[in-house]
């Protein structure tokens, strides 16, 4: 019996490059004598934000016996690809070079990471796909790698985290918003912090699950601050999508926008509609993980209240440990939702899955 998931495009998965020396051979002469001669290839660069021996980080069998978890693309193939019987897959590297406060550096380890997982993963597969790794702090030097790489339709998505310098809606970010949508480019908002600014509003926690537990605020701020700021009203076109935020937060959220907008919606005169029918129209969100509640009926009941069967997005969060077996999609979707939410949700948010 073919698995339930099958034909659905896996909007999540996580390729982990084994470390800094796989890069050489992707970087320039300069950039690969500098991370020689500063010993910075033998360094720990991993973002330890996310440990990778956490169990979250991993689960059991899908850690390979070398190398983090997600560095193996027999395993990636297999588990991940095989397993679900994945149409397409959107590969989405979490890696240091993003966080660097040496833009240069930033770029150049940035579009080594993009040639890497061109090469070690979208070649050996077709059902691969990628995003485009940026260094968000320098615009123009993402606007570069966004229009170096966009020729090549494998890659369908520019990626960012949603902890940064300042928040997305700023005109700063502007330029790579003009590109993305002039390339049909999405721009997937990753969980995880630049660590620029505590990654609470009160100040720098103690432990790693203050930290995660608070990543679903800033993916609401970021939100609020793409409609207040007027990204979707100079974009229209532009989609963004929230790869690893959860998704049952967002009825309340929604609730809460629109009450308050009403209220103070002269201070915004360029915000013309409910900040929910931006949302609604703009913004995906991918369903692992899934903050599931303990009765099935109740998530249900909170995917009817997020007023649109549109927003969610398949995937697997592979290698991230969320669920067992194959229970990637989660008690509770509504029978006439999940083949959008496998398939037709994607296929609209990304229309480079329809180019190449």
């Amino acid at each position: 019996m073919p698995p339930l998931t099958a034909g659905a495009i896996d909007c999540d998965l996580h390729p982990a490059v084994p470390g800094l020396r796989a890069l050489l051979p992707y970087l320039d002469d300069y950039w690969a004598d500098a991370v020689i001669a500063r010993g910075i290839d033998r360094q720990n660069l991993d973002l330890t934000s996310y440990p990778s021996s956490t169990p979250l980080a991993g689960r059991p069998d899908w850690r390979p016996e070398k190398g983090p978890p997600g560095s193996n693309f027999e395993m990636l193939k297999t588990q991940a690809l095989d397993n679900f019987g994945s149409r397409y897959a959107i590969l989405n590297p979490i890696h240091f070079s993003q966080i660097l406060a040496n833009e240069y550096m930033a770029a150049a380890l940035c579009k080594a990471v993009n040639d890497w997982v061109a090469k070690e993963w979208l070649d050996r597969d077709p059902r691969l796909r990628a995003s485009i790794l940026i260094p968000p702090e320098s615009p123009e030097l993402a606007v570069e790698e966004i229009e170096r790489r966009a020729s090549d339709k494998r890659f369908v998505q520019v990626l960012t985290l949603v902890m940064g310098p300042m928040p997305l809606g700023k005109r700063f970010f502007w330029p790579i918003y003009e590109a993305a949508q002039r390339h049909d480019l999405p721009i997937g908002v990753h969980a995880g912090s630049m660590y620029r600014h505590p990654p609470t509003s009160i100040g720098w926690p103690s432990y790693y699950v203050e930290d995660y537990v608070a990543q679903a605020q800033a993916f609401q701020d970021q939100l609020l601050s793409l409609i207040s700021e007027g990204v979707f009203m100079k974009y229209p076109k532009l989609k963004v999508v929230l790869l690893e935020s959860g998704f049952t937060w967002l009825p309340s959220y929604i609730w809460r926008a629109d009450k308050t907008w009403r209220g103070v919606r002269s201070e915004v005169p360029w915000v013309t509609r409910p900040p929910s029918e931006y949302l609604h129209e703009h913004v995906r969100l991918t369903i692992q993980p899934t903050d599931r509640p303990p009765d099935p009926k109740m998530l249900t009941r909170i995917i009817e209240q997020i007023g649109s069967d549109k927003m969610l997005l398949f995937s697997t969060d592979y290698p991230h440990w969320h669920f067992d077996g194959d229970a990637a999609v989660p008690e509770g979707i509504p029978d006439g939702m999940l083949s959008k939410i496998l398939v037709d949700n994607a296929m609209e948010t990304y229309p480079r899955l329809s180019q190449h």
